[in-house]
């Protein structure tokens, strides 16, 4: 009988073993040059807000997940060969992106905003805008909305692999300003000794046919099982303070919006 018990224990290890074995990681792809929501710390590791709730998801789903760093630009086309499983980096839930990825249900959601010199006049038909050079990060919906909207009132626009390259390039006055997210131009350029001297100007930009309805989680077409348990796990650590603790920890607002 000992010899049976301890065979069935040895069998049960096995098993487990191997079940733990077989359970792949997750494997979610993030541009890490987004401050605060993602960039590289001075030792080379990824910080912000995108990489924290990242790993806050996968405690909640008890699934181990790697982070695989990608140029955005690059991240859909890295999800679609299977390189990556998820894309986490702020990525806005848009009827264009949604013909080629499915979307969870959003993380947070904040508006568009232009910078530039403080004092600079822009209307809401922002007009004042024409023969101006506008950084925009490549890739991204507002470059889409920079190329679509801004380019027929006779803005330069001007793309680039990341928006710390923008940055430079305002501080250093090769472009008049950049329009990207409000959040991230506050607290990765406005707040810094680069960004003084500068301002958001013109309106709010949120229009749901370029910037969609929030930010989400981007897996692939059909892949339900994924966009399931990460709604459910979005959920769950807004409903245990997982998330406010983590928001609180980058902002002094409510990021997640209505």
């Amino acid at each position: 009988m000992k010899k049976l018990a301890l065979f069935g224990a040895l069998a049960l290890s096995v098993l487990s073993a191997t079940s733990f074995a077989d359970e792949k990681p997750l494997k979610i792809g993030i541009e890490a040059a987004y401050p605060p929501f993602a960039s590289k710390a001075p030792d080379g590791s990824i910080v912000g807000f995108d990489y924290d709730i990242g790993n806050a998801l996968c405690a909640e789903m008890k699934v181990k997940c790697t982070w695989v760093e990608q140029e955005f630009d690059g991240l859909i086309p890295a999800l679609k060969v299977r390189k990556i499983d998820a894309i986490l980096s702020s990525m806005s839930i848009t009827d264009d992106r949604k013909k080629s990825v499915d979307f969870t249900n959003k993380y947070y959601a904040t508006p568009a905003r232009l910078v530039m010199k403080s004092g600079t006049q822009v209307s809401d038909s922002m007009v004042e805008l024409k023969g101006k050079k506008i950084g925009v990060q490549r890739g991204t919906i507002h470059d889409r909305y920079a190329n679509e909207v801004l380019k027929p009132l006779g803005v330069e626009v001007m793309p680039y692999g990341s928006q710390n390259e923008i940055y430079l390039d305002v501080a250093a006055g090769r472009l008049d300003g950049t329009l990207a997210d409000a959040t991230l131009l506050q607290d990765g350029f406005l707040n810094t000794d680069a960004g003084k001297g500068y301002a958001f100007v013109g309106p709010s930009v949120n229009d749901p046919k370029y910037f969609g309805d929030g930010i989400g989680i981007a897996v692939r077409k059909g892949d339900k099982a994924n966009v399931d348990r990460i709604n459910a796990a979005i959920q769950g650590i807004r409903a245990n303070g997982e998330y406010k603790k983590i928001q609180d920890k980058y902002f002094d607002f409510d990021i997640y919006g209505k």
